[in-house]
């Protein structure tokens, strides 16, 4: 559905983005990271025609976004970060200019305002005035107004920066909602997001790719040592024990949660079960254990820090 090849923005002295490449299949959610200036709405941009690339192809459900951009406008649907609101009008109002915008035939229009309306639930408002909305209500808008002809592919750009934590939760079931019927790429910097709603992850660091797999392939790749949360019943004695197991790197107990340990120990199935053995055998009395996983701000972290250092 989105195909980019060698994609490059340059801006006189600075290369916004340099000779980046992906592919996003038919109804998957994407979700496109990077720190600020990476060159994540640059892409963005490009992709939705609203600005041209210095060289490159980039392409949207088969058409070329350079060489034939209406095409391209009629299959895709975009939320900026900031949602193109006129605060004056309603929101039925609003919908229904933006159908008008988005060529839909006059005797569908109706239909479609009132189709986004309910998908993004935004009954409950449809008559007041745009600039009387929260912003949760607004970020609603702007992703009905994206979605008001019925594109196949959406590109949001950070559809959840400024809201507050129960607006968050709101916008990201709508836009789980979305998959298998659209196809999403998602531009964001906040990590939970991805691992919330994306199927795969594209990490852009300095306007290149320096990664691009699903959470659970990046997590395993970037893994170096296991870590186990373990929870005890009687840890009387455990942490001596527990060290002394070979394989083991660290053990730290958790003062915030009795008794609780944190293990560091090589990546190794039989070092885990030594450790179920050892606490069997000294009736610690086994809670809970558990690999804990490479976090995806482990990941960016090391792909956006370290490698510039």
């Amino acid at each position: 559905m989105i195909s980019v090849k060698n994609l490059t923005k340059q801006y006189e002295n600075v290369r916004a983005i340099d000779r980046i490449s992906f592919d996003v299949q038919r109804g998957e959610i994407v979700g496109f990271l990077g720190p600020n200036g990476a060159g994540k709405t640059t892409t963005m941009r490009i992709l939705t025609g609203f600005m041209p690339a210095t060289s490159g192809v980039a392409e949207v459900c088969g058409h070329d976004v350079f060489e034939a951009p209406y095409e391209v406008k009629k299959r895709i649907g975009y939320l900026p970060e900031v949602p193109p609101l006129y605060p004056e009008m309603t929101v039925q109002e609003y919908l229904s200019y933006v159908a008008i915008l988005k060529a839909i035939p006059k005797e569908q229009r109706s239909q479609a305002v009132s189709r986004v309306i309910e998908k993004c639930r935004l009954g409950d408002v449809q008559k007041r005035i745009m600039g009387h909305l929260s912003k949760g209500y607004q970020q609603r808008v702007g992703l009905a107004q994206a979605l008001v002809h019925d594109p196949q592919v959406l590109v949001l750009d950070e559809p959840t920066i400024g809201l507050d934590p129960k607006q968050i939760l709101e916008i990201r079931s709508l836009i789980k909602e979305l998959a298998g019927g659209h196809t999403v790429i998602l531009s964001t910097h906040i990590l939970p997001e991805v691992t919330q709603m994306c199927q795969r992850i594209i990490i852009i660091n300095e306007g290149k790719i320096v990664a691009e797999d699903t959470y659970d392939q990046l997590s395993a790749q970037f893994r170096k040592t296991d870590k186990v949360e373990l929870q005890l019943r009687n840890p009387q004695g455990a942490l001596e024990k527990l060290k002394s197991i070979p394989g083991v790197i660290q053990v730290v107990r958790d003062d915030q949660k009795q008794g609780a340990f944190l293990i560091e120990c090589h990546v190794d199935d039989h070092v885990r079960d030594e450790i179920s053995k050892v606490v069997v055998q000294n009736n610690m009395g086994l809670l809970e254990m558990r690999l804990k996983a490479v976090s995806l701000e482990d990941v960016f972290l090391k792909l956006t820090t370290e490698e510039r250092s």
